[in-house]
């Protein structure tokens, strides 16, 4: 876990800048403080600070605590005066880590963004300079000067508790970002120690308090509930899933004159809704019985092309361990070779009948030692698309394209379209195109054979 220093410039004896009643030690340890708050409320980090309360402390002293406890990060906290107006951000200006420019950059450039935007305060820029702070911290380290406490329009903005909460919130989150610090965990189940800093039947006192809260360098916040079927509006100071940390809390603010309590919630966490069964893939299923027999598919792509290989029985055979329709399988591999005549970059003699690894722009893709296995890894590779289970016993894996699939993401041939080929938003329809025109070629068959045998049976003399 990382650790941050926090220094509150000034304090004490030294006020720092002053302007009529207004000090800046005191301006610089509000924000500080509530820097601190934000940065161990939401992150995932430790934070010191130099002083924790009005005490004098030499600037020795304080670099000498930070080097001692070896921080990631130094970061002290001042405001302006003599003139001029805006924020503005220091870095040593001798030899330094190059990480160190890199956070100044990230941090100021992010206070910038969100604060300085949002109240239109000048961007004095990035700085550098040669301060004993910035000299003699062991680690990275960063000055800022937020306001100037003896200009109208900034002390107006100091002395706005919105601004502040703004600012310091936009400085720690500025922080953590620039520093890639985790959020806190998420709390568990169990009991939540809420500190609970006022109640009231009235919005605007609630808001009254939460101004004197923040004000006291308190981070706070409204909250409705219902008692006793009346409305009360609590300020919150904190929630704590362990009861120590809520009751340092209640320390702390009953020493700043707050009265406050502890309201113990059990949390539970919200039910999940319940997850939607995906939708089934669209389309004629790529798992099934093979309908046509081994002759029926030699015939017809023989009755095309008569060179091509009498492959029917092989997919016939196969198809039935991976549960696969294997005569549409085979009319994929028509529509992939062209009949077997492979006029594509896959040659005749890969035994590759579905053009695995063939992508285009001359790759001839993979190759089999023979037809038996060059129809497996056809029909694995649809096993693939199909299914989510592991291949059948005592089958090897020969599809070199196996593991690129997502397992079970196509049961249907159209499903395939844009996945086997790309764009390919036809290519399941075509291969039912070319599996119908097989079967009316079949039943032609069977008409065929039916009329033989009708006038085998007319011409029987018995």
């Amino acid at each position: 876990m990382k650790l941050i220093v926090i220094d509150p410039g000034h304090g004490g004896s030294d006020p720092g800048a002053t302007f009529k009643s207004y000090k800046e030690k005191n301006f610089n340890f509000l924000i500080s403080r509530m820097v601190r708050d934000r940065l161990l409320s939401k992150y995932d980090v430790k934070v010191v600070l130099t002083r924790d309360s009005d005490k004098t402390m030499e600037l020795k002293e304080r670099t000498d605590l930070a080097n001692a406890l070896k921080p990631d990060f130094f970061l002290s906290i001042h405001h302006n005066a003599s003139g001029g107006s805006g924020f503005e951000s220091y870095i040593y200006n001798g030899t330094i880590p190059k990480e160190t420019i890199q956070l100044q950059a990230r941090i100021h450039n992010k206070i910038a963004s969100s604060v300085l935007k949002k109240y239109q305060i000048t961007n004095r820029g990035r700085k550098r300079a040669n301060f004993h702070v910035l000299r003699e911290t062991n680690m990275s380290a960063m000055l800022i000067e937020v306001l100037f406490v003896d200009n109208a329009s900034d002390l107006k903005h100091l002395t706005n508790p919105a601004f502040i909460m703004d600012m310091s919130t936009s400085i720690a989150d500025a922080t953590a970002a620039a520093m890639n610090l985790p959020l806190k965990p998420a709390p568990p189940e169990g009991s939540l120690y809420k500190v609970i800093a006022g109640s009231f039947s009235k919005r605007e006192l609630a808001d009254d308090q939460l101004n004197r809260l923040i004000q006291k360098g308190f981070n706070a916040f409204v909250v409705t509930a219902v008692v006793n079927n009346q409305t009360v509006y609590r300020v919150q100071a904190g929630a704590f899933k362990e009861m120590e940390n809520a009751d340092a809390l209640v320390e702390r603010l009953n020493k700043a004159g707050f009265e406050s309590f502890i309201l113990i919630d059990k949390i539970t966490p919200p039910e999940e809704p319940p997850k939607p069964e995906p939708e089934p893939d669209k389309g004629h299923p790529i798992q099934g019985p093979t309908i046509l027999t081994a002759a029926q598919m030699n015939a017809y792509i023989r009755s095309i092309n008569s060179k091509a290989p009498n492959l029917g029985a092989l997919y016939l055979s196969h198809s039935k361990r991976y549960g696969i329709r294997g005569d549409i399988a085979l009319a994929q591999a028509i529509h992939e070779t062209n009949f077997f005549r492979f006029t594509g970059d896959v040659k005749p003699e890969q035994n590759n009948f579905a053009g695995l690894g063939a992508t285009g722009g001359g790759a001839a893709g993979a190759s089999f030692p023979d037809a038996s296995t060059g129809v497996i890894a056809h029909l694995q590779h649809l096993y693939a698309y199909t299914s989510t289970k592991p291949l059948p016993v005592g089958d090897k894996l020969v599809d070199p394209r196996f593991s690129l699939v997502q397992r079970g993401s196509a049961t249907t041939w159209q499903a395939l379209n844009g996945k086997w080929a790309v764009p390919g938003t036809t290519y399941g329809q075509l291969i039912l195109k070319h599996y119908e025109r097989m079967v009316e070629f079949a039943i032609d068959g069977l008409e065929k054979q039916q009329e033989k045998l009708k006038s085998t049976l007319d011409n029987l003399e018995i």
